[in-house]
């Protein structure tokens, strides 16, 4: 069972970090995240998705297993052994126990610290002076947009850069000024300002009366004021389970409950992927495979509805956060039920069996 999970955690990890990957590294190409950045940004999305990917992971190996014993007619050796279907239940709470633990640790600590993380990344980004997002050989627009920037490269020194064009509009007029070089300066007050070097400017629409070029041994252009304090992710799944704790608003409670929710959706998911995985060894299993996906995406989605139920202030979160498990329970315990086969005390039909042969012996029995 733990090799089976090792592959299949292995490919669902790998997946999720191949798109995290594509997401990313587009997103530093148009130049919203800093290239540096890209690695740890890939790190903390990853880390974001881990509770999902351990769930899944848990889900599919025992399933696996189950449906391959079945397959395999193992089975029916281990039923023929005077075993029956329950006995899993130690073997399978032995390898879920280690994973519903670390999946409560990963959703109640480590992803609220990735996405506080992952903000604070972009922000700082954001509130670098804007020469200093530009990228060698690629237009970058401003902060305020009225700015584009285009650096051939960098110069030799800290802050310098060369052949540098800036298109400027301001009054739905355009003013252009290149220079072959550049250095990022501050004055007392933190202010950002680029002291450009042997340089032209020019003002005006070309071929207009109003149209002027001028040349230039030193140009300061204005970039940022001082950067402002970071603020980081300001939502709820940003924020640590104690903070949620004690500001118990519709929002923050919403959090808590998919936080609660993780790690009891891997343990009765994993629960449930003992009965479920029952298959007629002349069968294909791939049936199963499509049933125990689509149990899995109806689960994680009513979860969610019920977040959205208590973050809009429709339920409350402790009529809200146990009803989907408890019904979740409930199917696992009839389908165990189900599985056990009539020859075990636990079959609906011999406790049927058993109540009726008590009844028949209490009405004859003399008084």
């Amino acid at each position: 069972m733990v090799s089976i999970a090792g592959a299949v955690f292995m490919t669902l990890f790998t997946i999720t970090l191949t798109v995290m990957l594509i997401r990313i590294l587009g997103q530093a190409a148009r130049g919203s995240v800093a290239s540096a950045d890209v690695i740890a940004l890939i790190g903390f999305s990853a880390l974001n998705f881990l509770p999902i990917i351990l769930t899944l992971t848990g889900f599919i190996s025992v399933l696996l297993v189950v449906t391959r014993s079945y397959q395999d007619s193992e089975m029916v050796v281990w039923f023929a052994s005077g075993l029956s279907l329950s006995n899993w239940l130690r073997p399978v709470l032995g390898f879920a126990v280690p994973i519903v633990v670390l999946t409560g640790l990963l959703s109640f600590i480590a992803t609220p610290w990735s996405y506080r993380q992952s903000a604070e990344y972009r922000e700082r980004f954001q509130k670098r002076e804007d020469l200093a997002k530009v990228a060698p050989g690629t237009f970058q627009e401003s902060a305020s947009s009225n700015r584009v920037f285009f650096v051939e490269g960098m110069a030799e020194g800290a802050g310098k850069v060369k052949n540098i064009f800036i298109n400027t509009a301001h009054n739905e007029q355009a003013s252009i000024v290149v220079s072959k070089t550049g250095e990022i300066d501050a004055d007392e007050k933190g202010d950002r300002y680029l002291v450009l070097e042997k340089g032209q400017r020019y003002d005006g629409t070309p071929g207009q009366s109003d149209f002027r070029i001028m040349g230039f041994e030193k140009y300061t252009v204005f970039m940022a004021s001082k950067a402002n304090i970071l603020l980081g992710d300001p939502s709820s799944r940003a924020l640590p389970s104690s903070v949620l704790i004690k500001d118990q608003s519709r929002l923050n409670m919403g959090e808590l409950l998919w936080r609660l929710s993780t790690p009891f959706m891997c343990l009765f998911l994993m629960l449930l992927a003992i009965p479920l995985g029952f298959v007629n060894p002349r069968a294909g299993r791939s049936v199963n495979l499509i049933i125990a996906l689509l149990l899995y995406v109806t689960y994680s989605n009513m979860v969610s509805v019920f977040q959205a139920s208590v973050a809009q202030g429709k339920s409350t979160f402790s009529m809200a956060w146990w009803p989907m498990h408890l019904i979740v329970a409930a199917i696992t315990a009839v389908l165990f039920l189900w599985r056990l086969g009539v020859n075990s005390r636990y079959h609906p039909l011999v406790i049927w069996s058993s109540f009726r042969h008590n009844r028949i012996l209490r009405s004859e029995k003399p008084e």
